[in-house]
């Protein structure tokens, strides 16, 4: 896979203009597998994966494979991962691989090496990371991300309920340990147009009020939408007027409809449905307005 001309962040905004803001994660979980009828093996792993891609990547502006439940497999799993990439890329939507990783030095350097940057085999258009070994760590990885024309999206505020304790303690200048990602991202992204290369996690089920995101200049993926019980009246309440910036993200609530394609695919179009009746396709994905407020 070879660099891209445009950043990520353009790249977001023009696959969601296209298609809408739906953010639709592969989840492979055992229960899953179980509910299609499929056994729990690295047979039942690909016919359920490549099912949901062919399905989803067709349609939505981004897919989301959870990396752990392919890595549960061993090498087989990751082969399967790889082939769902592929597939994705083909049909034209994004690959966000969603594999959280954060560590320090020539560490962190490696997993950047693995899923950023040109020629790996795992390489996507953009990865979760984790922060909480200081968002200076992850300096690296935004670098060879920016340089290779992809995105990294750093863990904020998660849907978790236990996450909480961490994400929002105070600091000695008064902010959030949240808040405080929330601005070192908008540091990255300042002066990148039409929207910056790097975003957070931001779950839709958190209170409204929590995070000023006025000045992020990047994308919003709000995790706890569907199955975590957050619905399409809550991304407006907690996002308020950043809503345009914000890519909801569902697995669960869509992939239960399987393994048969057609119900997949009707699924897929009513939560974008529902999405555009409340506002989020108008006018694609642009830089956060506002702070997340309650309107």
């Amino acid at each position: 896979m070879t660099a891209r001309s445009a950043g990520f962040g353009a790249r977001l905004a023009e696959a969601v203009l296209a298609r809408g803001p739906l953010c639709a994660g592969i989840d492979p979980h055992p229960g899953l597998l179980d509910a299609w009828g499929l056994p729990r093996d690295a047979g039942g792993l690909e016919k359920f994966a490549l099912t949901a891609v062919d399905v989803l990547a067709e349609r939505v502006a981004v897919v989301k494979p959870q990396s752990a439940f392919f890595e549960a497999f061993g090498a087989p799993g990751i082969a399967v991962l790889t082939r769902v990439q592929e597939h994705a890329r083909a049909a034209g939507a994004l690959v966000l691989l969603d594999v959280k990783r954060g560590d320090i030095g020539s560490t962190m350097g490696a997993y950047a090496g693995a899923y950023v940057a040109d020629g790996a085999p795992l390489t996507a258009d953009a990865i979760t990371v984790s922060p909480y070994l200081g968002a200076g760590s992850l300096a690296q990885t935004v670098e060879l991300a920016r340089a290779a024309g992809r995105g990294v999206i750093v863990l904020a505020r998660t849907s978790n309920p236990e996450s909480a304790a961490v994400q929002n303690a105070l600091l000695p200048n008064g902010k959030t340990v949240a808040q405080s990602i929330v601005d070192e991202v908008a540091r990255w992204n300042e002066g990148v147009a039409p929207l910056g290369d790097v975003g957070v996690v931001v779950g839709a089920t958190v209170p409204a009020g929590e995070l000023d995101l006025g000045g992020l200049n990047g994308p919003v993926l709000a995790p706890g939408f569907g199955a975590q019980g957050a619905t399409v009246a809550d991304l407006r309440r907690v996002f308020g007027p950043g809503l345009p910036g914000v890519l909801p993200a569902s697995s669960r609530d869509i992939l239960r409809h399987g393994p048969d394609p057609v119900a997949l695919r009707e699924a897929v179009v009513r939560v974008q449905e529902s999405l555009a009746g409340q506002g989020f396709a108008d006018g694609g994905i642009g830089p956060i307005s506002g702070p997340v407020l309650a309107t």
